[in-house]
């Protein structure tokens, strides 16, 4: 150890003081300007204000393990960094980005034995807990189930995709809003006034325009604003009265803050919006969600893909060409890709939400599908079977075959599914747009169906030979 002035020993603990002062000298202001009780805490009063269940358990110092799920620059870290330092527990920090099944191993050996030592309980905060995988999370199980660690995970992604049910059990899920312009604007003018961690001591101002501006770029994320903020007192100059203009804002912020994954709940939500969206007719909030998903680096092809299943789905055959544009939308993006091809889905998604709406196929689908896993495959009805063959055609294969062609209108009754699903009628069309149409042909063909099924010695089910015509016999297979 070496050596300080006078032969005194400099301890590892001066180091770490040292570091811990270096490093909140020249941290970032959204570091440095961290509350540092829950009465400094801005936004999320629905889980921290007063009277509620969580600041009463952290006050009291009965808190239990939590996941704190929410949008970046919501709090996540900080409400944890405010829980230890009110129960009075020692915080220890994991990254799931950096940290492995060791070092979760040394944080709860090191908690134990503290507990053991002292009584002290400690709070394991986990960043992004969402990152660790199966084995790293069930390492961490056993300590939170018998109390070594108050555990406090930190996530953007759903926990309940992301979290094992084990663990997700034994904890609170805590949800985090997105901050509103009035929170982010207290937390600037905190900044601006604080003259020990912010930018007090530098008598810089910014106008209401500026403030707004930076309300609106953050979009909900304060560390966010306070990163933007620094950078454009930067360059607010040293005069004797810096002021912040939209300009400089506009100038360091560049871009809105990004609260959009596009491979989280937000992308998944985004997607179901544009759908929902379509489904009701509105062609507005439809170029709003496509717009808001390209702009957020969205897959084009992804979109249209959603977009060629809901012509399907929602469409169907109330207007037939619908399928037909999704699929010249999509290849038209596939083609030219972005940004000209954002017009082919922006005429899509119009198309879609003004046509007329039907889910007839999709119910007659599942109907069908539902019958096939539900109920016996019975065979194929025998008159229904080729029969390329002597032994086949002996079997009676093929045998009371009615070919359409050799009825008026093509129309002929006969059983084409197994008996036990023979009465099941699955496609029912809406009264909306062609579907109007074919109602009306399927009416007739029913009606053609059932008369021919009572015609003079038509009663079997599979019904009498097929009348004698010109037609080959390999067209009639």
């Amino acid at each position: 150890m070496p050596a300080g002035p006078k032969g005194s020993q400099v301890g590892p603990d001066l180091f770490s003081a040292n570091r811990t002062s270096q490093l909140e000298r020249v941290a970032p202001l959204a570091t440095r300007m961290r509350p540092r009780g829950l009465d400094d805490f801005v936004g999320q009063a629905h889980v921290v204000g007063p009277g509620t269940v969580l600041r009463r358990a952290i006050e009291t110092d009965r808190l239990a393990s939590v996941i704190l799920w929410g949008p970046p620059g919501t709090g996540k870290t900080t409400l944890a960094r405010i829980i230890a330092n009110t129960t009075g527990a020692e915080f220890v920090a994991l990254s799931a980005v950096t940290s492995g099944v060791a070092d979760i191993r040394t944080a709860t050996r090191e908690a134990a034995d503290r507990i053991g030592m002292t009584g002290r309980r400690t709070v394991l905060f986990v960043d992004e807990i969402h990152r660790f995988n199966r084995a790293q999370q069930d390492a961490i199980l056993p300590h939170v189930e018998d109390g070594t660690v108050i555990l406090i995970g930190a996530t953007t992604e759903n926990p309940s995709f992301e979290v094992n049910a084990p663990l997700l059990s034994r904890s609170r899920v805590v949800v985090l809003k997105a901050l509103a312009d009035e929170d982010i604007r207290r937390i600037v003018a905190r900044a601006l006034d604080d003259p020990d961690r912010g930018l007090g001591g530098q008598a810089i101002t910014i106008t209401a325009e500026a403030l707004d501006l930076l309300a609106n770029f953050a979009n909900g994320d304060g560390r966010f604003a306070l990163n933007t903020l620094e950078l454009a007192a930067s360059g607010a100059g040293y005069g004797a009265a810096p002021v912040i203009t939209p300009e400089m804002v506009t100038d360091a912020a560049q871009r809105r803050a990004a609260t959009y994954d596009k491979t989280g709940d937000d992308h998944y939500d985004a997607i179901s919006a544009l759908h929902k969206t379509i489904r009701g007719s509105d062609p507005d909030a439809a170029l709003y969600w496509l717009a808001r998903m390209l702009e957020r680096g969205d897959d084009p092809l992804f979109i249209a893909r959603r977009l060629v299943r809901f012509a399907s789905e929602d469409v169907g055959l109330a207007d037939p060409a619908a399928l037909s544009l999704a699929m010249a939308a999509r290849d038209a993006v596939h083609f030219i890709g972005l940004p000209e091809g954002a017009l082919a889905l922006a005429e899509l998604c119009v198309y879609l939400a003004l046509a007329p709406k039907s889910n007839a196929i999709y119910r007659a689908w599942a109907a069908a599908r539902e019958d096939v896993v539900a109920t016996r495959n019975d065979p194929v009805p025998i008159h229904l079977r080729n029969a390329p063959t002597a032994l086949m055609r002996e079997q009676g294969y093929g045998e009371g075959y009615r070919y359409a062609h050799d009825f008026p209108d093509a129309l002929v009754g006969q059983v084409n599914v197994p008996e036990n699903v023979a009465q099941h009628r699955y496609y029912q069309p809406t009264d909306r747009g062609h579907e109007v149409v074919l109602a009306e042909r399927l009416e007739r063909i029913h009606e053609a169906y059932r008369a021919s099924l009572d015609g003079p010695g038509d009663h079997q089910a599979n019904g009498a030979a097929a009348p004698t015509g010109q037609t080959a016999e390999g067209d009639r297979r």
